[in-house]
């Protein structure tokens, strides 16, 4: 089986099973970010605390990742999440960004978000534009859901973590 996009990048990352140090369990109550997310890019992030980022997020490469996301008790949802400084932004601080793939109806500003990073997907790009960049998200997006797709990942969406 194939599992090249076109992009020539995988469309499934990861092993079978997934290896230390991973699950990694976070959480933290979303804070405003940016407003980038949804403005610029067309694809909304709920931000972590910089504490929780630094507390639990010091130890892996900066890069994006995925996993599964669960808000305020909600259902368990996949995700990705670029951690790192954003280059195309320039940002001065490192982020935590996770974008739930599911379409909220209202923003969940402080609200708890728990979240298990499974994988890391890929390492933080600068980009010539805002198009190859939401390309890449995009891909991003695609290779976390064939990813989760695996039962060794799909079980931890039951993890006693998420309520």
């Amino acid at each position: 089986m194939d599992t090249t996009s076109c992009s020539g990048r995988p469309q499934i990352v990861g092993p079978l099973v997934p290896e230390k140090p991973y699950p990694i369990f976070v959480q933290g109550d979303v804070v405003k970010g940016f407003g980038r997310g949804s403005k610029q890019l067309g694809i909304p992030t709920a931000n972590l605390p910089s504490e929780a980022v630094e507390r639990a997020l010091t130890d892996i490469p900066i890069g994006v990742y995925y996993g599964w996301a669960q808000v305020k008790g909600g259902d368990v949802l996949p995700m990705v999440m670029s951690l790192g400084w954003n280059p195309f932004f320039k940002n001065e601080k490192r982020s935590g960004e996770v974008h739930i793939i599911h379409e909220f109806k209202d923003d969940f500003y402080g609200q708890n978000l728990k979240i298990a990073i499974l994988a890391y997907i890929r390492p933080e790009r600068d980009y010539a534009s805002l198009e190859a960049l939401v390309d890449d998200i995009n891909m991003d997006i695609s290779v976390a859901k064939n990813s989760l797709g695996r039962p060794a990942y799909t079980q931890i969406k039951n993890a006693a973590f998420f309520d």
